[in-house]
């Protein structure tokens, strides 16, 4: 990192599915390995079903009335008794965690933008998911190489928005400023939501431009990845466009 450059948030805490991770491309590719491992093909529609189930999972998970253990399970008792399916739910999940723990594709430009960003500020990882997935993904992606720490709320016992999982990002950061972190994450419920509720500044990912709250919006919104380095650039002002960033060299480590 080169700290004779000066930014906005020395610290940037990421979020890892759907902001760097492509997660519906290696959520699609998981599922579809597991259906053949059972030797099945597996329908768009059981897709569909799927992510729906998985889905409510994770928002009772957020909201404190469902664990992590729960879920690896349970989603997939829902989902095969959905789909008419005889499989064991147990083993079913089991092969699909192990699938999904080999998925690495990227958003478009979090290569890149990490790497740019990776020369100014420092960059944690702070992640709702489960060990035996995430630690593996991390660890072969190239994203890897900047991160200084990795926060995975299976490991700490409390996940976002709740503000143990902040506490102990701070801890690995050795406690800066408040006004020195900067959170950025796709969700508004765990990232967003849990980042201002700790008293720090939010970057909502939006690449989709979904309508966002009428009341408490996030210190700022972008819709692609580059967009960081201007907020690195220029400050904490809203940004009014999306601005192209010119010359971002992808890095191979």
């Amino acid at each position: 990192m080169n700290s004779g450059v000066r930014v906005t948030y020395p610290w940037l805490l990421f979020d890892a599915d759907g902001t760097l991770f492509d997660y519906d491309a290696g959520e699609k590719a998981a599922l579809s390995a597991t259906f053949r491992e059972f030797g099945e093909d597996m329908r768009s529609e059981d897709l569909e079903t799927y992510r729906e189930i998985n889905a409510e999972m994770w928002r009772r998970f957020e909201l404190g009335t469902m664990t992590q253990e729960r879920i690896k399970i349970e989603r997939f008792e829902h989902f095969l008794k959905a789909i008419d399916s005889s499989s064991n739910p147990s083993l079913f999940s089991k092969k699909y965690m192990n699938n999904l723990s080999l998925q690495t594709a990227l958003i478009d430009d979090a290569l890149a933008t990490v790497g740019r960003l990776a020369k100014s500020s420092q960059l944690l990882l702070i992640t709702n998911g489960l060990s035996d997935i995430q630690r593996p993904r991390i660890a072969a992606s190239p994203l890897n190489a900047y991160f200084a720490a990795i926060v995975i709320s299976e490991e700490v016992g409390s996940a976002k928005p709740d503000s143990r999982i902040f506490d102990m990002a701070f801890s690995k950061m050795n406690h800066p400023g408040k006004g020195d972190v900067l959170m950025i994450g796709d969700s508004l419920t765990s990232d967003i939501a849990g980042g201002a509720a700790f008293g720090i500044d939010t970057c909502w990912f939006n690449p989709d431009q979904t309508e966002g709250p009428a009341g408490n919006p996030p210190t700022f919104e972008i819709t692609s990845l580059p967009e960081l380095i201007e907020i690195q650039v220029n400050g904490r002002g809203s940004l009014e466009a999306s601005p192209k960033v010119p010359d971002i060299t992808r890095t191979e480590v």
